[in-house]
Parts: C-alpha cells; sequence; structure tokens
C-alpha cells in the first residue's frame, strides 16, 4: 500500500493510501468518534474527484479509525445563535458542504465502498448510504440524529433514505431519530452485508479489489444508470441505458469481454 502525494501528507485527519488500484480514504480523528470537519470535508470531495480522473484507480473505500465511523458533522466554530447568521447563511453552508459531500460520492466515476467501523451518524450515516455498496461491522449503528437537536435532516438524507427504503420507513427512522443497529439495518436494505468487526476490512479489501479487476467503464455507466433512473420516466431511462450501451462498446474491455466469451478463457480487465 502507497500512501498518495504531498496534497494528503499534511492533514493527519484524513489517512489516504492506494493498493492494488483501489483508493483507501480512512476518517482519522478517533477521539471525535471521526464527527466531520469542512477541512476533512473537502479532503474527502478532493480525493473522490482526483480518483474520478485518475485511470489507475479503479474502486473506492471510505472507513474510519476507531470506534465511530462518522458521528456527524462536527458543530464547534459553528455560529451560536440566528442572530450571528445573515439570511442565506445556512442555506449556503448545506449546498457547498454536506450536500457537495454526497453528490462527490454519487458522481464518482468508480465504484465506491462504505466500510462502516462504528457509529454513523447524521452526515455520517449519509455519507455511508451514498456509496454504492455498504458494508457495516457487527458493531455499527446508523442514527438520523437530526431530530435530536431539533434539526432538519440534511446531506441528502431526505433524498437518499425513501430511495434506499421507501418513504415510511424513512420517516421513521428521521421522525424518531433512533438507532439502528448493524443487522436491522441489513434487514432494511441501508447495508448490503455485516461482517464481524475483525472482518471489515478484509471484506472491504476482497470487495474493492473483485471491483478494481472488472471493466470499470462498464461499472461506472451501471452506477449512473442506476442512480439516474430514480429520477427519470421509463423513455429517459431506456434512452440513457441505449447511450451507455453504445459509448461502452467503444472501450477495450467490452472488447475483451465478447473476445474472452467466444474464447472461452476468463476476461483480462484493464479498466480502459
Amino acid at each position: 500500500m502507497t500512501t498518495d502525494s504531498p496534497l494528503d501528507a499534511s492533514d493527519a485527519s484524513i489517512r489516504h493510501a492506494t493498493d492494488n488500484n483501489v483508493s483507501w480514504i480512512t476518517l482519522n480523528r478517533p477521539a471525535a468518534l471521526n464527527a466531520l470537519t469542512p477541512h476533512q470535508r473537502d479532503h474527502v470531495i478532493s480525493l473522490l474527484a482526483a480518483a474520478s480522473a485518475d485511470p489507475t484507480i479503479r474502486a473506492v473505500v471510505i472507513t474510519a479509525t476507531g470506534k465511530g465511523f462518522c458521528a456527524g458533522a462536527d458543530l464547534r466554530g459553528a455560529p451560536a445563535s440566528s442572530g450571528d447568521r445573515v439570511a442565506g447563511d445556512v442555506a449556503r453552508t448545506i449546498r457547498l458542504g454536506a450536500q457537495r459531500l454526497i453528490s462527490a460520492v454519487l458522481d464518482c466515476e468508480k465504484p465506491v465502498i462504505a466500510a462502516v467501523n462504528g457509529t454513523a451518524a447524521g452526515i455520517g450515516a449519509h455519507l455511508a448510504f451514498a456509496c454504492d455498496l455498504v458494508l457495516a461491522a457487527e458493531s455499527a449503528k446508523f442514527i438520523e440524529v437530526f431530530v435530536r437537536r431539533g434539526l432538519v435532516p440534511d446531506g441528502g438524507g431526505a433524498y437518499l433514505l425513501p430511495r434506499l427504503i421507501g418513504p415510511q420507513r424513512a420517516k421513521e427512522l428521521m421522525f424518531f431519530g433512533d438507532s439502528v443497529p448493524a443487522a436491522e439495518a441489513e434487514r432494511l436494505g441501508l447495508v448490503n452485508r455485516v461482517v464481524p468487526d475483525d472482518e471489515l476490512t478484509e471484506t472491504a479489501r476482497a470487495w474493492a479489489e473483485r471491483l478494481a479487476g472488472g471493466p470499470t467503464r462498464s461499472i461506472t455507466l451501471a452506477k449512473q444508470l442506476v442512480n439516474a433512473s430514480l429520477d427519470v420516466d421509463r423513455a429517459t431511462a431506456f434512452a440513457a441505458e441505449a447511450a451507455a450501451q453504445e459509448i461502452n462498446m467503444t472501450t477495450a474491455d467490452a472488447t475483451e469481454g465478447v473476445a474472452s466469451f467466444v474464447e472461452r478463457r476468463t476476461p483480462k480487465y484493464r479498466g480502459l
């Protein structure tokens, strides 16, 4: 595993390394349960953008150190009362902050896995839910914590949750703010798989490396099709599917996939 560029070296609160074509982004403020600072958020956004642009990166894993995946936004330094704010400040902060982070995950041109090692609350939960695949340690839990603070869910929560589990279940989680254990999250469809705590990293590694060995462009196009399909009508979705297939058939991996089938051999994908 190699640590990335000098861009990352000065920020100990985010560990970043690449290994076998996988970008590992690790939140590293365990004493704060990895509550996300604006600087960390912007760093993660930059790393996701860099993964999209780098052909050698073919999958991304987002995880954390310690007992918490992400306890939400770090509210230290935020205005204490509405009297400290100017009209438009809050909406602007949300657009440029939490929403931009979630969009960066959804729009990343590589598959993104969340390896949730502990509590994921507020924007931390939404960061996980925005990922393409979610692995959770048995000790993990998810909390729509906003109602406990008298706040409206942000960071795309009201967009993500109904699409994952339906509107009524989403409202239940948001209205009550109850802690959802990993096993219940799996039953609801919020996570793909729950694994023993000591197997989380290796399971995430196995999944990510399997993705990294696949046809990167076809996986990316499939991700885009699925994400967009939830917001468009059938005709638009079918047109997008046909266009994606047209684009994908120009890739080397598509040629290799067809050739390997005809030649009855295992394909060797290069992400091109």
